[in-house]
């Protein structure tokens, strides 16, 4: 999950948040979907993303996370111009952080872009969606993962082990009660990924291998005045189980109706899971010493219907982007680990965490 700014700045042109919401389609009932189509861009809504996040080793066992996001806001749906490539309709801009836990340390770099003449984009057709030389790109049920920025790099290849799954009633997610408050979201929760990666300044590049997560999401409608962010949680368990919790928080304090997970389970049999479902503790937190947000840090997640019971934390605290120039975003994202007990099983997990809304409210923004 992701969330985009109310005013981007690209080029020096400051863009105001797209207006009209009624212009751009809305997502009000399950979709009829078609690959390798819908795995491409989807222009005739307001917002989507592409979406990437993986914990991995390096032959020495040593760990690290990582997270590549690519996201599409319309500005308009038609442009001034048709012939003038630099007229702008929507806005692409790129998110990409190496987490690595021996160091203990967390990097973060940001790209956008209008489309300009090629300079970023995403194909209707199938999944290829860029931002400069970052990139992703799907060639059969291959997806290929590129992007550098300084003493950052990463080139990966992702294998799905599990077939692509449907969020709430076949694809449709919603976010609260009102008509289109929903997004179309889809998942590849458990993907074999292998490549490599460099974390600092004239160092080598590492191979590694492990697990990856990739959402895809688009809607044009989510957030309400009255929901201040949301707490996403996505796991792989030691037994073969893959989970995804969504929990929208409400300015109140209280915690939305609508919010829901999924479980996947080892024989690719995935499971909607209500609101009644899902229990999450917060057991720690930790402040954020740049933008003040006081973020959880601990939890406790209970799936009592299937037998889950887990701690987990972060592996490194401080895993904020804090993107106040030029796109106004901050938020907390981030490699987590934990342990506990499944059917009765013990079992460890790892994954990543998504934490919006803490630093500032983004109630009617999205």
């Amino acid at each position: 999950m992701m969330f985009l700014a109310v005013l981007i700045g690209v080029s020096g042109v400051f863009i105001p948040h797209a207006r009209g919401k009624t212009e751009w389609s809305q997502a009000v009932e399950p979709r009829r979907w078609t690959f390798p189509r819908d795995y491409g861009a989807h222009p005739e809504y307001r917002t989507e993303w592409w979406y990437f996040t993986g914990n991995l080793v390096d032959d020495l066992g040593f760990q690290y996370g990582y997270q590549l996001t690519f996201f599409r806001q319309g500005i308009r749906k038609k442009v001034g111009s048709a012939g003038n490539p630099w007229s702008i309709r929507d806005i692409y801009f790129a998110h990409f952080t190496i987490t690595d836990v021996k160091e203990g340390c967390f990097k973060v770099a940001e790209r956008i872009s209008r489309a300009g003449p090629g300079l970023a984009g995403a194909l209707m057709e199938t999944m290829k969606v860029w931002i400069f030389d970052w990139s992703a790109t799907m060639e059969g049920p291959v997806i290929f993962l590129e992007a550098k920025k300084g003493e950052m790099e990463l080139t990966l290849k992702l294998i799905p082990r599990k077939p692509l799954v449907f969020h709430g009633e076949n694809g449709l997610s919603k976010k609260g009660a009102r008509e289109g408050q929903a997004s179309y979201y889809t998942s590849f929760t458990d993907l074999e990924t292998q490549g490599f990666l460099k974390t600092h300044k004239g160092g080598a590049l590492t191979a590694v291998k492990g697990t990856s997560w990739f959402d895809h999401e688009f809607g044009s409608n989510q957030l309400n005045q009255n929901q201040e962010g949301w707490d996403w949680f996505s796991l792989h368990l030691a037994d073969g189980k893959d989970l995804m919790i969504y929990l929208i928080r409400r300015k109140d304090g209280s915690t939305e109706a609508e919010s829901s997970g999924t479980l996947v389970e080892p024989g690719k049999i995935s499971h909607h899971l209500d609101l009644r479902d899902i229990s999450v503790t917060v057991l720690g937190r930790w402040k954020s010493p740049r933008s003040g947000g006081n973020y959880p840090s601990r939890w406790r997640i209970r799936v009592l219907s299937f037998g889950i019971d887990l701690y987990i934390e972060p592996v490194v605290a401080d895993q904020e982007l804090n993107m106040e120039e030029p796109t106004g975003i901050i938020y907390w994202e981030g490699a987590v680990r934990g342990k506990g007990t499944s059917e009765g099983r013990n079992v460890i997990c790892d994954g990543y965490v998504e934490l919006t809304g803490y630093s500032r409210s983004l109630g009617g923004i999205f």
